[in-house]
Order: C-alpha cells, then structure tokens, then sequence
C-alpha cells in the first residue's frame, strides 16, 4: 500500500503513533484489554457468573476511559509531534482523561447519593475531563467537531447575549458540568451508549473478518465473477467494496482495503486516474448503507428513532441495492462510451459462469437471507430454545467441512495489480477456497433476524466464532493440506491478539466523537434549541418542506467535510429530524421519523468524498496518483445517484418498504425502482443505447422520476384523500381497523402562543367503540357550536406524541380516497422511454459494433 494511504488510514482510524519499548508494549496491550472487556461486557457470563456486571452509565465511562487513553498516546498532538515516542504530557494528560472518564464509575455510589449537588472536586474532575475530551477529539478527528462542540457550549453559557432569535436565559458553570460530565444527558449518553453497546462489537468483527483473510477473498470472488466484463475491473471494484462494507464502517479504510488492488487495474483497462479512483471512492462510500453491518450512526437510530435494527435493514435494503446496481452500470456506461474492455481469463468459460454476473451476486446475497430465515428457521420453530445449540452445532459442522473442501483447491494470494500479466482468478476455484468466511455473516443474521437478539449480543456470538476462526484456521487447513502444523497454532492466536488489538484502535475516534457529540445533545437539552431550530428553519425555508431538506442536505454536507459520519448524524439528527417532521406536517404531509433519519444518514456519507475536505478522495487520489479535488468531485458526480434517493423516499417510503401490503406491491416496488436509478444514471452520464440528445436525457430522468414517484402525477389527478367534517370523529374512530391510524387536520396554540396547523396521524389500538378507541389513545372530545375540540389530552399519550393539545380544534377528518392504483402512471413513462430506445437505436452503428450489456 502507498505510504501516504498507509498514513492518511492510520492518522483518521487508528492513530500515527507506533512506539518502540514498553510504550509500545502499553499501546498494544491496552487496546487488547479493552476488546475484552468489551466482549466481557456485551457477553451473557457476567450475567451467569455473578460478578463482572456493569450497568449502562458503568460500562460507558470505562469505554470512554480506554478512548481518551489511547487518543493521547496514539494520537500526536501535532504533524511535528514524535511518532517512535510518547512525551511525559501526553502520558500525564492520558491518565488524566481516563481517570475523568472513569469517574462515574469509580464513585458511581457516592454519586448517586448527592444527585444535583455536586461537590467541587465533582466539577473539577468535570472540567478537566471536558477540556481534554475536546482535544482528544482535536488530536483524533481534527478541529472540525471540537470547534463545533466548543460552539455549543458557548452557546450554554452565552445564551443573554446571543440574538434575539437563539437566546436564552444561560446556565451557571456548575449547571452545565453537572449536566455534561456527571448525567447520562451529556457526554455519558445515547451516543456513547450505543458506541459502547453496538458499535464496538460491529467494529471488531470487522477487524478480525479482515485479519482472517476475508477482504482478500471478496476483492479476488468480485474479479474473478466481473473482471472478464468491459471496464470488469471497474465493475469488481464496486462489488468489492460492497462486500468490504461488511467488514469496515469506515469509507477511508475501505478504500485502502480494495482501492490499493482496484484502482491500478482500472487505469490499466483505460479508466484515468481520476475516475478510477472516483469509482473507489463512490463504492466505500457507499459500503456504510450496506446491510447488514452499517455504518455506526445505523445503530444510533435504534436509540434516536426507537425501532429494531430488523426494522433498520429493512428500511435501508432496497436503496443500499439499487444505489449499488446503479454505480455498475454508471461504470458500464463509461466503459462503453471509452470502449473498454476486460481482463484476459485463464479459460473459456462455462454456462454456469457466465450467468455469475453482478444480478447472480446480488441474488446470491438474497439466498443466503432467505436461507437464514427460512431455510434454518424452521429450527427455531422445532427446538425452541434448544435452537441456538443444534444451530452451534451445525455451524462447528459446516465449518470444518468447508475448510476440508476449500483445501481441494489452491490457497488465495493477492496478485499484484502493477504486474504487466495479469489473469483473472478461475471463478469456481475461487469463491469455493473461502467459503468458510461465510459463516459468521449468517450466524450473524441468524443471531439478528430469527433469535431476535439485540444488536449487541449478535455481534458478540459472530464475534466469538471469528474468534473460532482466526485461532484454528491456519492449523487446520495445514493438517487437511497434510503441511507441517507446528507453530499455525500459534501464529493464529497472534493473529487473533492482533485482530483484537486493531479492532479496539479503530475504534479511539468513534469513542471520542459520540463523547464529543453528546456535548451537542446536551446542550439541546439543557438550553431548549430544539424548539428554536423548528422555527428558525420554518421562517427561512418559508415553510416550504423542500426548501427545508436541502437546507438539511447542505448542512450535513458542510459538517461532514470536517465531521465523522457518526458524529453529522448525532448533530443534524438531534437538530434537524422534528423540524422537518413538525415541518411536513404543517404541510399536510406524514413523513416517517426513520425517513428522515434515513435522510441526513445518506447525505453524512455523501460528505466522505465532498471538496475540498473528501478523506476518501484523498485516499483514492493518492492510490491513484491523481488530483484529489478532481478525484473528489467525480466522485460526488458518480454520488448524485445517492444523492437523489434520500429526497425520493421522503416523498415516497414504499422505497423504504414502508407501507407495503402485498408480495406483489413489493416486486413492483423492487422492479420500478431498480429501473428508475439505472434510467437516472443514464440521464447523467448521457449515454443510454448510445450518447444521448439533451432531450432525451432529460426525458429519462421524467421517467425515472415516474416510475420512483408515480403519485406525484397520480395526484394531480385524483386525490389522495376525501375530507370529512370532525363532528365524524367517534363513527371513523370506530370503522378504522385493528391497530390503525386515524388522519386528521388539527390547529390550536401552543405554549409559546404560537398558532399551529398541521396533519397528525393518531395511532389507535383494538376495535371497539369510537370514543373509547379515542380515550384509550389519550384523546377526549367535546362538540361546541358544530366544532370539534381537544378535551383532554393524556399526559405520555399516543394523543399527546403526535403533536395534539388541549384545547386545540379537530378541523377535519381525512381518509384515503377510492381511486384506481397509481401504477398506472408507468403506462406512460414506459411509453416514452420505448420512444427514446426506439430512436437511440435508429442512431446506433451497424450490429457488429453494438455494445452488449454484460
């Protein structure tokens, strides 16, 4: 790998410092002592055992303590800084942060005793801890979050002297640290919580899956199935990154993963440099929306959004796949139009070969789900609890026989990419030599989907078998191989001790950026800018719901060229997700809280590859030996296929799967947006069945907006809803069906004085009658002079969560209107785009010189 990536990967996720000595000892060593504590931690022993349990808060300033520690002594504090060294200082300020981390747990007692009045060795310990949280968060992710955390802190305290429009009354210094260091509203909260409980776990399995060998065996399957394709290489590096997405959250590293291989192959089949590296960075990117291990902000909306992480593959699925399909093609359009060609196989091919193109990956992938679920589900359903056992059982079985088969065939190794000869993998050979690597994924999934575990103890029972196979797969593939085994035993636990050892240090400046954006989510709390933001973005978006989500899109944008994705999201999330819920609700419009989580988690990875601060650009560019800024703005260019969806599903959440009754409903769903985005990527690359006219680009983006939108269209022609007067409310209360939601129109004031308008769905539970439907969802009427009213609205309530309040009026109802589906919008835009083949294919050349799709 290049030294300046080697360095970049290393600056941004584990650290520049690498000591000789004892300190070296101690830098190694502690980042293996928090991965156990860790795997101690998310494990059910402590439980079974009897000792060695934390609570929440306990186990978040531990976690904490290990991230500020290792931030001073793996971190220089500048470029000048030693690296081969430690300074006195930065050891001093190391025990320092930690013991400041630590010491909710180390006093968790006394603590609790004196809730409210803290004592002042308290606040100092307060203090101190948040100043050297902020520079740990400087040394590990550069000045971006700090400054944006020292922002809101002087906010806190400021708050008489700000503008009339943020201020507020100010907190004391003593009210704030309190709140910050010694609660779990601050810097101890949701963030660090999910950091220490999921994120962790996801993190490591990522490490020891790549320490095991699995990186080199998805980049060697995705060439040896894509890379005969034109632009094949191109094609691989996508595929690879897709699947390097399971093994990292980070965009930087996966570049560095497959980019180091892809890249020189790209330029060597006619990519320039800097598209080769655009499609590498526009495939990282990505591998953060990849299910089912994402990025670490996929697991903050567990915790922000209040749904299951079963619920957060589902919703991302179909966007990750599409947006995927979408950057191969785009791939195999600039191939076709440079008229590019693939890499040389070692033989001819066989049928079955031949159809392992993408689709056939992508259905694998689909198989492998359907074969967890259903396939060893019914298990589940036979044993019951005994299920987890027989299942251990047959996965210990499956991985030995599918070491025994992978020795029939010759052991992996990674070609060099600069070698003037270079064949393809065969393809068989290949993908069957690894197979193994599969079986953490599925207990993986199996441990999610059919076990219902939470996300934490799922990743530990995968962890625990990546353990499994790092430790005894070197052994027992020299015994089957009838090699010597002396000493594979031992190289394997190094492996794993170095597995556990890069894990924990890939993890420093997650650790420190949920702290550090905590401050931001404390501050939100303590001083009640959350309100303000709703107004603040109503007024200059006009109250227009669009206006108001590329203010969010550009927001997340600006933040992410400084800020990790994990810590964009905290930020905009906590600020942006109810003003754009409170927003389209004025607007009449229910937008789903995960859409709109949905919507700043796309656009905060879309940062990594933004100008002029694009780190996987960089990364690319310097593989690639191209300009970064222009790597870097291609890359977004192949990105604005991502870029578009979050708006879409906003509008239209059956691409989130929400809303889908039917088998049918979902193919159409799964079929008319597959085509919608490559018709999108067409229109942007300008090339469809041949270079494209301005026209008929632009009508394949009308039609790709038809088949992602028909009701837009649909709309204007019928309805969506019939309004009904309110005075109907008990009747329609009455006729909604089990567990349904009753849509009305509501405006009244609020707290502030302020007039509200808007659409609230109230959820209501079982049938029965109307006004005790109403009462058990917290909402009691009354009539008056042919107008309807809030009564009483239930403290906690449904009733109360939606948005209504005492007093307020009930204007009208809203049901769904009987009109014919909205599907028949693709009728038309088919129509078109039949048109627009028609007359591409009239321009094309004659049929030896037509591009075949591969």
């Amino acid at each position: 790998m290049d030294n300046d990536v080697n360095e970049l990967v290393a600056q941004v996720d584990t650290g520049a410092r690498h000591p000789a000595g004892l300190p070296g000892k101690i830098l190694y060593g502690v980042p293996i002592v928090w991965s156990l504590f860790q795997l101690w931690y998310a494990s059910p022993l402590p439980f079974q055992f009897g000792f060695g349990v934390f609570n929440d808060t306990e186990a978040r300033a531990i976690h904490l303590a290990f991230a500020i520690f290792l931030a001073y002594t793996a971190y220089p504090a500048l470029r000048s800084s030693p690296r081969d060294y430690i300074p006195i200082q930065d050891w001093v300020f190391a025990a320092l942060g930690a013991f400041s981390a630590a010491y909710i747990y180390i006093f968790y007692t006394d603590l609790a005793g004196r809730s409210g009045a803290p004592t002042t060795f308290d606040l100092v310990t307060a203090i101190i801890g948040m100043l050297l949280l902020l520079e740990a968060t400087r040394r590990a992710l550069g000045p971006p979050l700090m400054i944006v955390a020292i922002v809101f802190l002087t906010y806190t305290f400021g708050g008489p002297y700000m503008p009339d429009v943020i201020a507020h009354k100010g907190q004391s210094l003593q009210k704030v640290m309190s709140h910050q260091w010694l609660t779990t509203e601050g810097v101890f909260g949701i963030a660090l919580g999910v950091s220490t409980s999921f994120v962790f776990l996801f993190v490591l399995f990522g490490a020891l899956l790549e320490k095991a060998g699995a990186g080199n065996y998805f980049i060697k399957v995705a060439f040896a199935l894509l890379g005969h394709m034109k632009g094949g290489p191109a094609k691989a590096a996508v595929v690879a990154s897709a699947t390097t997405g399971l093994i990292s959250g980070s965009s930087i590293a996966n570049v560095a993963t497959t980019g180091t291989f892809t890249i020189p192959l790209m330029k060597r089949v006619g990519f320039p440099g800097t598209k080769a590296g655009a499609v590498e960075v526009a495939g990282s990117t990505n591998g953060q929306l990849t299910p089912p291990v994402m990025g670490a902000a996929a697991f903050l909306m567990i915790e922000y959004v209040g749904i299951s992480y079963i619920e957060v593959i589902k919703h991302a699925i179909l966007p990750a796949v599409i947006s995927y399909i979408a950057l191969v093609y785009i791939v195999h359009l600039e191939a076709l139009k440079a008229n590019m060609s693939g890499l040389p196989r070692r033989n001819n091919p066989t049928i079955a070969q031949k159809l392992l193109s993408f689709t056939g990956i992508v259905a694998g992938a689909c198989i492998i789900g359907f074969a967890v679920y259903y396939g060893i589900g019914w298990i589940k359903d036979l044993a019951g609890d005994a299920a987890i056992y027989i299942v251990g059982v047959l996965v210990a079985a499956a991985y030995i026989g599918l070491l025994k088969f992978a020795t029939t065939y010759p052991e992996l190794e990674m070609d060099d990419p600069n070698n003037p000869v270079l064949e393809l993998p065969e393809t068989g050979p290949t993908v069957k030599a690894g197979l193994y690597f599969l079986l953490p994924i599925v207990v993986l999934m199996w441990c999610l989907i059919v076990e219902r575990f939470s996300p934490g103890l799922s990743a530990f029972w995968a962890t625990v078998l990546m353990i499994v196979i790092v430790v005894t797969q070197r052994p027992l593939l020299a015994y089957f191989r009838k090699h010597q085994t002396q000493g594979e035993f031992k190289r394997g636990l190094l492996d794993c001790v170095d597995g556990l050892a890069h894990g924990a240090r890939n993890m420093i400046g997650i650790g420190v950026a949920t702290a550090a954006a905590g401050i931001i989510v404390g501050t939100i709390t303590l001083t009640g800018i959350g309100q303000v933001m709703i107004e603040f973005v109503e007024f200059i978006s006009g109250g227009n719901l669009m206006a108001a989500l590329i203010f969010t899109a550009m927001i997340c944008i600006i933040l992410g060229m400084g800020l990790p994705t994990t810590a964009n999201y905290i930020v905009v999330s906590s600020l942006m997700a109810p003003v754009v819920v409170s927003l389209a609700a004025t607007n009449g419009i229910i937008v789903p809280l995960i859409a709109v989580h949905m919507f700043v988690f796309y656009f905060g990875i879309l940062a990594d590859d933004t100008p002029p601060v694009g780190l996987a650009a960089f990364a690319a560019a310097a593989i690639a030996k191209s300009d970064p800024i222009k790597t870097g703005i291609q890359g977004f260019m192949y990105d604005i296929r991502t870029a578009i969806l979050p708006f879409l599903f906003i509008f239209n959440t059956e691409l989130l799967l929400i809303g889908i009754e039917s088998w049918f409903e979902l193919i159409i769903v799964i079929v008319s947006a597959t085509i919608a985005m490559l018709l999108f990527a067409a229109a942007t690359q300008g090339f469809w069945l041949t270079k494209s006219r301005l026209w008929e680009s632009l009508a394949l983006l009308l039609v790709a907006f038809t088949l992602f939108r028909p009701g837009y269209w649909w709309d204007e022609i019928y309805p969506p809803t019939e309004t009904l007067p309110a005075t109907q409310i008990t009747e329609r209360a009455a006729a909604i069906p089990e567990n349904g939601k009753l849509r009305m129109s509501v405006q009244g004031e609020n707290l502030d004085g302020k007039f509200i308008s808007k659409v609230v769905m109230l959820p209501l539970g079982k049938p029965g009658d109307g006004a005790e439907r109403l009462a058990d969802a917290g909402l009691e009427v009354r009539t008056e002079d042919g107008k309807v009213y809030a009564d009483n609205v239930m403290f906690g309530s449904s009733a109360q969560q939606v948005g209504i309040d005492f007093d307020w009026e009930i204007v009208n109802l809203e049901i769904a209107a009987d009109r014919p589906p909205k599907h028949l919008m693709f009728i038309p835009a088919l129509l078109l785009l039949g048109f627009v083949a028609w007359l591409q294919r009239r321009r094309m050349g004659p049929p030896a010189a037509q591009p075949q799709i591969a």
